[in-house]
């Protein structure tokens, strides 16, 4: 298998994805030399990535990478890629997964996360602020990596319609990405019900008015992106290298 839903944002200096569903080590290093990426910005939770954790070869196999959490600092030898979790659990803050019932609802969720971990958001784009090609993921690479994603491309030059559009080029990917997951889930946890994988909830869509409402709500509330990230923790010297492109 592999990381599925994945595609490049930001002239290539962004990767969003999902988890990386299958790969040993020796395909593991294969991904990251074939696609030259120099930190992967982990957003699951610990439970997530103990199902599907990242494999790589040790020694002059492949690449190594160098493990660490958001915030702490870590020596980068190259050519190892630089491995950070930086973990958002959806069901231990804002809202309630299952209380969504609409697109508005989904975009308001996202505004929650946003609202109650601003430096989450900083710490997810401080590596692409620093030069590295950072592949950004969680689960299925929708929400969590879809309001970084967002956040990144704003910041970066992109307009609110080139966010909405590469939001909802998810959709496409969706029937795979949730086969693949649920086989993931029922090999794990054999007890997880089937619909928790229907592509008839809103949860696990991805419709263009979500991310409308979830832009509003941002601009509504912090305005230029720039300044929420000065706010959120980059420095002035990372959020202009992530507004210029150097």
């Amino acid at each position: 298998m592999a990381v599925l839903n994945l595609r490049p944002l930001a002239g290539g200096r962004i990767l969003r994805g999902s988890q990386p569903f299958g790969l040993d080590a020796a395909a593991t290093s294969g991904f990251l030399a074939e696609h030259g990426i120099q930190a992967i910005m982990d957003l699951r939770s610990e439970l997530e990535r103990s199902l599907v954790p990242w494999l790589v070869a040790d020694g002059a196999g492949g690449s190594d990478l160098s493990t660490h959490d958001a915030g702490a600092s870590a020596a980068v030898v190259p050519p190892a890629v630089e491995l950070i979790h930086n973990p958002l659990d959806p069901n231990a803050i804002a809202g309630s997964l299952q209380a969504v019932e609409t697109a508005e609802d989904l975009g308001e969720l996202y505004l929650g996360w946003v609202r109650i971990r601003p430096q989450w958001v900083a710490d997810a784009l401080r590596p692409v602020a620093r030069g590295k090609r950072t592949l950004v993921h969680c689960s299925l690479g929708k929400d969590r990596t879809g309001v970084i994603s967002a956040i990144g491309l704003l910041a970066t030059g992109g307009t609110e319609d080139d966010v909405v559009a590469d939001y909802a080029a998810t959709t496409a990917n969706l029937p795979d990405v949730l086969e693949v997951m649920a086989e993931t889930w029922r090999l794990s946890v054999p007890s997880t019900p089937a619909e928790y994988f229907s592509p008839d909830l809103m949860i696990l869509q991805s419709p263009e008015a979500a991310m409308r409402h979830f832009l509003a709500g941002f601009a509504r509330e912090y305005g230029d992106v720039h300044s929420f990230l000065r706010e959120a923790g980059l420095t002035a010297v990372e959020v202009k290298s992530l507004g210029s492109g150097t």
